[in-house]
């Protein structure tokens, strides 16, 4: 076969492509949440708390929610969200620390959700590049968070960002129960 009667295939194919409609991309959008997000955030949510091992625990409400993130001001935690077709796929809540050594505030990510048929499409990414935005305008000085030990594929996707694991800090945590106990011990 020559390598004229090769091409001919290719290029018939291709002006046939022309023709075909294309599919279109949906478009990623990250933004702020707002309350009217509430009945498909708190879904997303509940993921989590599956996700992470505190389902049982978890007592996050559509009345907490709305009270605490957009109710009073100033609001006790701030979120985006990740939409794509009209379907929210993931979420990032952080709060602020106003009060650091650094005497600048830092922004804290209590939590990284996306959904799991949207995870490794660059959505994780889209929102912290949109909450270091957020820190940045800020005057932040440090983006903090916790990662669970055993989650494995978080942690490598942190360091993709840059983000370097603390090692000079222990966590330390009092239970509700332990904080009532120490309080009453006075």
């Amino acid at each position: 076969m020559s390598a004229l009667s090769k091409r001919r295939p290719v290029a018939a194919l291709q002006k046939k492509l022309r023709g075909a409609p294309r599919l279109t991309k949906i478009a990623m959008e990250i933004r702020k949440a707002v309350e009217a997000d509430i009945p498909n955030l708190l879904p997303l949510m509940r993921e989590l708390a599956g996700f992470e091992k505190y389902a049982e625990d978890f007592a996050v409400t559509e009345a907490v929610l709305r009270e605490q993130g957009f109710r009073r001001s100033p609001p006790e935690f701030h979120c985006l969200v990740a939409e794509k077709g009209g379907e929210l796929v993931g979420f990032l809540v952080y709060y602020f620390v106003p009060f650091t050594y650094r005497a600048k505030p830092n922004l804290v990510i209590k939590e990284l959700y996306i959904a799991g048929q949207h995870r490794s499409r660059s959505v994780g990414k889209l929102l912290m590049q949109a909450v270091a935005k957020e820190a940045a305008q800020s005057g932040c000085g440090m983006i903090k968070w916790w990662v669970a030990k055993w989650n494995k594929r978080g942690i490598e996707f942190y360091k993709r960002l840059g983000a370097k694991i603390d090692s000079d800090w222990h966590e330390f945590q009092l239970s509700e129960r332990a904080l009532r106990d120490l309080a009453a011990s006075g």
